[in-house]
């Protein structure tokens, strides 16, 4: 099986080449990514804990999906795509916002990625892919902040940065 390739960018956003997935893990090169968050109609955001035998951050929470982008794929096209494989549904989804950070991990591979956020709304349950997930939850909005402040080890590092910025969009973007 081919592995997965991954768009570099410059920090504007503009497509520079292609890399393998881990190679640009490996080599912290900056490349395309996106993060979902879906929400309920009681302004609670589904998370999902990573399986445990993801190669980076296993067992950790963090949003609704996130993966990287295809050649070809538009943001909202990839989302939608991700979303299915990894919970098992689709919804409308708008971006929101995007920026860049750079986090090393503990196994020598690091992200560096101009991530963007999307956003959905949805009220069903997700039929989780167990490859990708290992459980998920619908959390208040006030009660994801407060958690992690009190146990930030339990969350994913993109979350964690994502989660102040995405935090002032709820009341203002609306589908």
């Amino acid at each position: 099986m081919k592995e997965e390739q991954v768009i570099l960018v410059n920090a504007n956003d503009e497509p520079i080449g292609l890399m393998n997935k881990l190679e640009a893990h490996e080599k912290a090169v900056l490349h395309r990514a996106f993060s979902v968050f879906v929400l309920n109609d009681k302004n609670e955001v589904m998370l999902q804990q990573r399986a445990h035998h993801k190669y980076h951050s296993p067992l950790l929470w963090t949003n609704t999906c996130c993966s990287h982008q295809r050649a070809g794929e538009t943001n909202i096209q990839a989302g939608k795509r991700r979303l299915e494989e990894e919970m098992g549904f689709v919804t409308e989804l708008k971006e929101l916002f995007h920026f860049i950070y750079k986090a090393p991990f503990d196994n020598g591979l690091t992200e560096h990625e101009l991530d963007h956020v999307m956003i959905g709304y949805y009220n069903g349950e997700p039929a989780i892919n167990p490859e990708e997930v290992e459980r998920w939850k619908w959390m208040d909005i006030e009660a994801i902040r407060e958690d992690m402040k009190n146990q930030p080890e339990i969350y994913t590092v993109w979350f964690k940065i994502i989660f102040d910025e995405f935090y002032h969009y709820l009341e203002d973007h609306k589908l």
